[in-house]
């Protein structure tokens, strides 16, 4: 396709604190794809403070859970998976050239503490848990878990075709349950909008999306301009978090060998330069247009064969490192203000043997955030079906995340919120470390939250 370059040799460093700041201020898997549009991601459907950065690149413009193409939710929505994103003490700046947020330490960090201080061990441990909503449920069919567990967010799945009314409406049931129940915090509100067979939401009052592919065809300034247009449809709708842009590169000798994210087209193109360039475009529109955006599935699935939503065979990587090309995109992302970062559930031999990426402190914590300086909020592809967490006990796939160093942790199906959340607690309770781990966890999500208006502390 167009626009592409020689991948770029040099490998990634960690990245500056001050773009972790920046972003701050502010799904892997494999999904089986619904109907066209509908998210087909894979997935069905804050660390330390870097000491060097990764180099920019050339100025630009410029960010799972269904079944669907591995790394997000299903092509109803692909793969899914901050100014809150990069370091734990900025919130939301305005922005600087390029559409990056400017650098800033605010208190965003301590009004988090103070919130998350303010929640019982219960309600923090709910903050860490987003649950999918099927477009073919009930409205209020998730008002329990909602209530009774302080969710920290919902997803919507399945195919929203009928239109913006009916996604407003739902949203705003969701929003009223939340607040209620957990102190005032308002919810992460989900979707796949990534473009191409992975869009969940369609119908009046979304656009018709086209796929990463030919997005990666237009200018960044063009992609950041539909991107904000995009984004504004989506939080009118009452979505403020959009599991997208995909971050990972398909080299062309695989192509549509790729199950997660070649066989759909989701990949931006085959040159990681062009990805980033492309990811950091459609960031900053999602940005402007008022939307948290999620680079993903980090260190990337472009490289397997296997969806991670629908098998545990060919989801190893035995290529990327922890200085390799392929993660200049995530960084790309990262500077130009993502808020958070979708962890995959493949395997990187060269990071950490045989663990799934969702589960590897070596991916999480050494590689996103201590090399990468990522200070914000990290999110898994789905871990309630995918078939390549399948041999984890479900209760403990939410622990193995946060002890990681992880965030939130997305499930696609309802009935495995309760052990989810059970185990947490569990944990917490007998594990002090672990328990700080929670709280940190916590406070990075709310200060997502605050800086998009859904965390107040008065």
């Amino acid at each position: 396709m167009s626009h592409q370059r020689s991948p770029s040799p040099r490998p990634v460093v960690t990245a500056l604190a001050v773009a972790a700041l920046a972003a701050l201020g502010a799904c892997s898997g494999g999904s089986t794809p619904t109907a066209p549009g509908a998210s087909a991601v894979p997935t069905g459907p804050a660390g330390s403070s870097p000491a060097t950065a990764v180099p920019t690149r050339s100025a630009t413009s410029t960010t799972d859970a269904t079944s669907s193409p591995s790394g997000s939710t299903s092509p109803s929505s692909p793969s899914s998976s901050s100014s809150s994103s990069g370091a734990a003490t900025a919130t939301d700046t305005t922005s600087s050239a390029g559409g990056a947020p400017a650098p800033t330490t605010t208190a965003s960090t301590s009004c988090a503490e103070r919130v998350v201080d303010g929640l019982s061990a219960t309600q923090q441990a709910g903050q860490l848990l987003m649950v999918g909503l099927d477009s073919g449920a009930s409205r209020t069919s998730l008002d329990a878990l909602v209530q009774q567990r302080h969710l920290g967010g919902v997803i919507l799945l399945g195919g929203w075709t009928s239109g913006a009314a009916r996604v407003e409406a739902t949203t705003s049931h969701l929003e009223r349950l939340a607040g209620e129940s957990t102190g005032g915090l308002g919810l992460l509100l989900a979707a796949d909008q990534e473009g191409g067979q992975v869009q969940q939401l369609r119908g009046s009052g979304f656009d018709r999306m086209p796929s990463a592919l030919t997005q990666g065809t237009w200018s960044a300034d063009r992609l950041t301009s539909e991107a904000t247009g995009w984004a504004r449809q989506l939080k009118a709708a009452g979505i403020n978090v959009n599991l997208a842009p995909v971050a990972d590169t398909v080299p062309t000798s695989i192509g549509t060998k790729n199950g997660p994210i070649g066989r759909y087209g989701r990949q931006y193109s085959s040159d990681p330069a062009q990805v980033g360039e492309s990811v950091g475009a459609f960031v900053a529109g999602m940005r402007a247009g008022g939307v948290a955006s999620t680079v993903k599935h980090f260190p990337g699935i472009g490289r397997i064969t296997g969806n991670t939503d629908t098998t545990a065979s060919g989801i190893t990587d035995r290529t990327t490192s922890a200085t390799d090309p392929y993660l200049e995109p995530f960084a790309d992302g990262i500077r130009a203000g993502a808020d958070l970062v979708m962890v995959g559930s493949a395997v990187y031999p060269k990071i950490d043997g045989s663990t799934n990426a969702v589960f590897s402190r070596a991916v999480v914590t050494d590689v996103l955030r201590d090399r990468l300086g990522w200070q914000g909020v990290t999110i898994t592809d789905d871990v309630g079906a995918a078939a390549a967490v399948a041999d984890v006990p479900v209760a403990q796939r939410a622990v193995r995340f946060v002890e990681a160093g992880g965030d939130i942790v997305l499930t696609a199906v309802p009935s495995t919120v309760g052990p989810m959340h059970e185990a947490l607690k569990a944990e917490m309770s007998k594990d002090a470390g672990f328990a700080a781990q929670v709280r940190a966890a916590a406070v990075r999500v709310v200060a997502l939250k605050a800086r998009l208006g859904l965390a107040s502390c008065g």
